[in-house]
């Protein structure tokens, strides 16, 4: 495929929404399309350098943590007009897990992140990850759960004591119950067991429910990993 250089004649983000609604999103992506709705190119780390950042930056996280402005203004300059993240982290929406800052004070640009409590994957969230790795080249997904989860928490307490939560945190809470029952009973905190089963059902799912990534995973370009964050400790460990 030759793609254009020229800004004018690159197809816009509502071109990318037209050829992903067409069903031709799949076969695009196994081309390795450049990051045409936000311009500019992709990262050159593979999934396995991504990764040890990661490690890198949680580990001074975890020995020296430091918040720092580190010139966050000439890095939103930098990245205004075009993105090429490294990363994708599927991560809980709980306040005490922020990636950027648990994986070493990352700035503007670097991670593409997608939280919800659970970290679980709906279909906003699938084409979140989809178009990271499909479209923006992040070589590297890392589906991160987290010590004493409250959504986690809530699951079990549904396969425990038959607990019902209102609204929509009954369907959200309901999506990890089959991780917490498969754990139930099993050595060890029920919680924490669930915590990990979730984050390997999902990282899983991602794997080998979206075409896009499991083609992606299949050519080597892509790799999904389950984590799990300590709260006590700051460190993050990582799971097949």
């Amino acid at each position: 495929m030759c793609y254009v250089c020229d800004e004018e004649r690159r197809p816009s983000r509502r071109g990318f929404l037209s050829v992903a609604a067409s069903g031709a999103l799949a076969g695009l992506a196994m081309t390795s399309l450049p990051a045409f709705a936000a311009g500019g190119a992709t990262t050159n780390l593979t999934a396995d350098e991504a990764l040890a950042k990661l490690k890198a930056g949680n580990d001074k996280y975890v020995s020296g943590p430091e918040l720092c402005a580190v010139q966050l203004n000439a890095q939103r300059e930098h990245v205004a007009k075009s993105q090429a993240p490294w990363a994708t982290i599927v991560s809980c929406a709980d306040s005490r897990v922020p990636p950027e800052l648990l994986f070493g004070g990352l700035g503007v640009g670097e991670l593409f992140v997608a939280r919800n409590a659970g970290n679980m994957v709906d279909t906003a969230t699938m084409g979140t990850i989809e178009y990271g790795s499909g479209v923006l080249g992040v070589p590297l997904i890392i589906v991160l759960g987290h010590e004493r989860c409250g959504a986690v928490a809530a699951a079990c307490e549904v396969v425990e004591k038959k607990t019902k939560f209102p609204a929509s945190i009954a369907p959200m809470v309901n999506a990890i119950v089959p991780a917490a029952r498969a754990v139930k009973g099993k050595p060890g905190d029920f919680v924490d067991n669930a915590v990990r089963e979730s984050a390997m059902r999902t990282a899983k799912q991602i794997a080998t429910k979206s075409p896009i990534v499991a083609d992606l995973i299949k050519k080597g370009k892509v790799k999904v990993l389950a984590g799990r964050y300590d709260l006590d400790e700051g460190k993050v460990e990582y799971f097949a």
